[in-house]
């Protein structure tokens, strides 16, 4: 979208058209035809931006309970932080008395940091600039905007009077492509290190998959966090933002559960027990599997897979739960036919340590009867096994 079609949107006729726009029930798969529709009312370039704009404040409502007053480019939205985890970051900012927001973009993030202090958008892109800009007024949020590059900002943090942090979101697409390593961020992590001397407090989002290699010479908190048990962000915490070393922080539902890494306890290997537990994608990225083993009184499957089992059920939010009915040395044929002497005619196939693909297995079972199971394709002191289990046990999240 270029920015004078944007600006149209803004007009009297621009908002008609975004109004009439969402009449459809837009969707992406449905644009030629609404487009035709929609473009014999209005000029083609404000019916196509109002179209769009419809079809992702739409898509935006699973992220954003603003969505339906908010502006949005689809790769803008990709990329944008969930509302709930947006909300989360943003409480470590409170009590400050300013907040630069470094590669604002659509303002997403803005919004809920906007919520501890006035904040100070800066992002180099015309468009979502001028998107974060409407954003925030439209939902009457303190901010202002600038449009720079970070690389070179117009002014020197140095003098900055107050209690000021900055929220850091570097780029880590390039021609749509994703970019893997911190150094080839843009602007690159390293800034980071200029600007600490001038604001001690400093934030920045990065990939959850990063390189923690990478990160070694960084002198900061790392936390994973997760949302309803999926992986959504990784955030670094810089200087006086600093309060561990590594953490994983689970939001679930409207509870957060928050695990810091102390010392590991060394677990036993052991066969499958009474109960299977799988730790959660960001106590994995987090390194704290034998944190919560520890915590559950449990042991490892093997000492290179991140299951634990246990001989009691115990309750724990950093984990998910599966009661074990059988396990046995991986064989198809073996395990056919004791899932066919148990009535069994759907499973679930998860694995880690596994090369069989699920899909496949699923085929080559060939299953036909009443009862469901969950299968685990692992590994037990190197050898590899399947776990045949019941339903998850749901109440352990909570």
């Amino acid at each position: 979208m270029q920015i004078e079609h944007f600006l149209a949107l803004l007009t009297r006729e621009g908002q008609w058209a975004i109004e009439s726009a969402m009449a459809f029930d837009p969707r992406e798969k449905d644009f030629l035809g609404d487009f035709k529709m929609l473009a014999k009312r209005f000029p083609l370039e404000l019916a196509r931006a109002a179209l769009t704009v419809a079809i992702l404040r739409i898509e935006a409502e699973d992220k954003f309970p603003q969505a339906e007053r908010m502006y949005f480019t689809r790769e803008a939205l990709e990329q944008a932080t969930p509302w709930e985890v947006a909300q989360y970051r943003a409480a470590r900012y409170k009590g400050v008395e300013r907040i630069f927001d470094l590669g604002c973009s659509i303002g997403g993030d803005a919004l809920a940091l906007a919520q501890s202090a006035p904040v100070v958008g800066i992002d180099l892109d015309e468009v979502r600039l001028a998107m974060a800009r409407e954003n925030l007024r439209a939902l009457r949020k303190p901010a202002n905007f600038l449009q720079a590059d970070i690389n070179a900002l117009p002014f020197s943090f140095a003098g900055l009077t107050g209690r000021t942090a900055i929220f850091f979101d570097p780029a880590r697409r390039a021609d749509y492509q994703r970019i893997h390593s911190v150094f080839d961020y843009h602007p690159p992590l390293s800034l980071v290190e200029d600007w600490l001397p001038h604001v001690p407090e400093i934030g920045v989002k990065v990939s959850p998959g990063v390189n923690l290699d990478e990160l070694s010479g960084f002198d900061c908190e790392i936390e994973f966090i997760s949302l309803n048990g999926n992986l959504k962000e990784a955030c670094l915490w810089f200087g006086g933002f600093k309060t561990a070393a590594r953490r994983a922080t689970l939001l679930v539902d409207d509870v957060t559960h928050t695990l810091t890494a102390g010392e590991q306890p060394e677990l036993p290997v052991s066969e499958p027990r009474a109960y299977l537990y799988e730790p959660d994608p960001a106590i994995l990225r987090a390194g704290l599997v034998q944190t919560v083993g520890g915590m559950l009184d449990a042991a490892q499957l093997d000492p290179e897979i991140a299951y634990l089992t246990g001989d009691t059920l115990t309750d724990s939010p950093y984990t998910r739960v599966w009661p074990v009915e059988d396990w046995m040395p991986f064989q198809l044929k073996n395990l056919r036919a004791t899932l066919r002497e148990r009535n069994v005619g759907s499973v679930t196939v998860k694995k880690r340590g596994s090369p069989i693909v699920p899909e496949e297995l699923i085929q080559q079972l060939k299953l036909e009867g009443d009862e469901s199971r969950t299968l685990f394709l692992t590994m037990q002191a190197g050898n590899p096994i399947v776990v045949i289990a019941g339903d998850e046990i749901r109440e352990q999240r909570r």
